[in-house]
């Protein structure tokens, strides 16, 4: 009896696991199934699968609906590049005969060949719907094999690509339409600065002139120029900001990435800025810089940005104060410029509307002039750097303003002799013989400008041409040893005369400096790179007008010898 009731206790038990294992397999084959019945009844995605051939064996939901035609209508009679657009497809044959340098015959060749050699191939293609209709689709294709590798067919799944296509476009057009924007803002700027500059040029200009004129102003005279060019330099100075701003805010402000000796430019500055400390009794003191520190940023730029915050630090400091500039290091690789002054300070709450345009937190009515846009254009300018700006102030204390720039290695040392030239300042010898130039400039007043400034040099006498096309022929008749150059000319632009004067054997060598109103950053790089010698903006400047006109000159008369030499 045992033995018996052992010997069924054991069949039931394997009964029972035999039917628990079939049932569960009979479960995995409805999960199966369903899933096949889910993917080739979807309406979402197109499967389309072919025989080895190419022809089509199975058409689903998915595919009827995005095509437009039945499974019965392709099935066992057209390739799924029928459905493609023709030129695509030869492209795409094209492309790989010459990627794989072997022919690729068009059509579901093309389509399947990197499948049919493993490689699962997704790609970009326009179907074709039924009723002519085309949508862009990204389509998918393996090759399908038996067991022993033998190549049985294709299955190519594909989804409607047209909604990301349809926003690509209009992403396009909106990054085209905000360029175009760009565009025009920067040319409104540039002419912008073209109109105000212009006018100014003849006040500050003329009034140079006759503060330095002989008989020399009487005090009364002087008085009134003083007030003249304090006005003048003033607005050049406010239009310079507001353009430097607008210009920051569109995006269309350059810096070049460099190594920047902290040490140099902080004695460019200290040059630049003590005598006007001096002028108002402040004291001030600078760091020694006794290990050479090299940051990260803009050459120009950094000396715009220190020469901003001591400016403040004098304008807005108490008579007899001071200002100090230190410096410190601050981990991991950064440096932190400071500018403390002792002015009247600043409440707490006023200190973070420091860097609001246009807010001069209430100074408005104090005697200084100011325009509560530099220290906004200044904290742009050390963010397009990647540095950071702020400030700290007591009221009866003072305030410190404090930069910080990532530290840099110090860069490859190069001679420049074009450089090292800008920075002579030749004497004509007493012997030297008279020298041409020439000035194409339909602006009386800016002619006139210039005219008297050359009149003070009588080792070189001056023509005019009042157009590009006079300038053109001057320039050949009488071949002038430099040539200054109006941009914005009646005609012909400055930039199209230069270019045909330098096309010109005859007048190829003659340096041409770009004098114009134009003074935006892209307006003069432009004007560089199209071949000008040098560009001054007006404002004239009449030191650094004739520091420019020397070296254009020791250029020529170097170029006329060496000419020479080879003759």
């Amino acid at each position: 009896m045992p033995d018996t009731v052992n010997a069924y206790s054991l069949a039931k038990i394997a009964g029972g696991k035999d039917n628990r294992s079939e049932a569960r397999r009979q479960e995995a084959l409805l999960k199966t199934g369903a899933l096949q019945n889910a993917i080739l009844t979807s309406a979402n995605f197109s499967i389309i699968a072919t025989d080895e051939k190419g022809i089509i064996q199975l058409f689903n939901v998915g595919a009827e609906r995005m095509l437009g035609y039945t499974a019965s209508e392709v099935v066992n009679k057209i390739s799924p590049s029928d459905l493609h657009d023709s030129l695509e497809v030869m492209a795409r044959a094209q492309a790989l005969s010459q990627e794989l340098e072997t022919p690729i015959a068009p059509g579901f060749e093309a389509l399947a060949f990197k499948a049919s050699r493993g490689i699962e191939d997704i790609y970009e293609l326009t179907y074709i719907r039924k009723d002519g209709g085309r949508f862009p689709a990204i389509v998918s294709i393996t090759a399908l094999r038996e067991d022993d590798g033998e190549l049985i067919g294709y299955l190519l799944i594909g989804t409607d690509n047209s909604v990301r296509k349809q926003v690509e476009s209009e992403l396009h057009q909106a990054l085209a339409a905000a360029e175009k924007a760009n565009r025009a803002k920067t040319d409104f700027l540039s002419s912008m600065s073209h109109e105000l500059r212009t006018p100014l040029n003849a006040i500050l200009g003329f009034a140079q002139l006759m503060e330095s004129g002989t008989p020399q102003p009487t005090p009364s005279q002087q008085r009134n120029l003083d007030q003249i060019l304090k006005a003048g330099w003033y607005l050049l100075e406010l239009i310079n900001e507001i353009l430097d701003l607008a210009l920051i805010e569109s995006g269309r402000v350059t810096l070049s990435r460099e190594s920047v000796s902290l040490a140099e430019v902080m004695l460019e500055c200290r040059t630049m800025i003590e005598p006007q400390a001096q002028k108002r009794g402040i004291g001030m003191t600078f760091p020694r810089f006794e290990t050479p520190h090299f940051v990260q940023a803009d050459r120009t730029r950094v000396k715009q940005v220190l020469i901003n915050l001591l400016f403040n630090a004098i304008k807005y400091n108490k008579p007899g104060g001071s200002v100090a500039v230190e410096y410190t290091l601050s981990p991991p690789n950064s440096i932190r410029i400071s500018v403390r002054d002792t002015g009247a300070g600043i409440a707490p709450e006023l200190v973070a509307q420091l860097f609001q345009p246009f807010n001069r937190l209430g100074k408005e009515a104090g005697t200084e002039e100011g325009t509560g846009i530099g220290l906004v254009v200044t904290k742009r300018l050390v963010e397009l750097m990647g540095g950071a700006i702020g400030a700290e102030s007591a009221v009866g204390v003072g305030s410190v303003f404090w930069v910080e720039l990532s530290l840099t290695t110090a860069p490859h040392l190069a001679f420049h002799e074009a450089e090292h030239a800008a920075l002579l300042q030749p004497q004509a010898p007493n012997d030297t013989p008279l020298r041409t130039l020439l000035y194409v400039e339909d602006n009386p007043a800016n002619l006139e400008l210039v005219e008297q400034l050359i009149a003070r040099r009588p080792d070189l006498r001056l023509l005019s041409a009042a157009d590009g096309n006079i300038g053109i022929a001057f320039a050949r008749s009488y071949q002038p040893e430099v040539i200054l150059m109006d941009i914005n000319l009646p005609g012909i632009s400055g930039v199209e005369a230069m270019k045909i004067l330098h096309a010109d054997p005859l007048t190829a060598h003659i340096p041409i400096i770009a004098i114009s109103a134009n003074a935006l950053a892209h307006d003069i790089e432009k004007a560089l790179a199209a071949g000008f010698f040098n560009y001054l903006t007006t404002p004239i400047k009449v030191n650094a007008f004739m520091d420019a006109l020397d070296v254009a000159l020791k250029f020529a008369q170097t170029a006329h010898a060496a000419n020479k030499e080879q003759t």
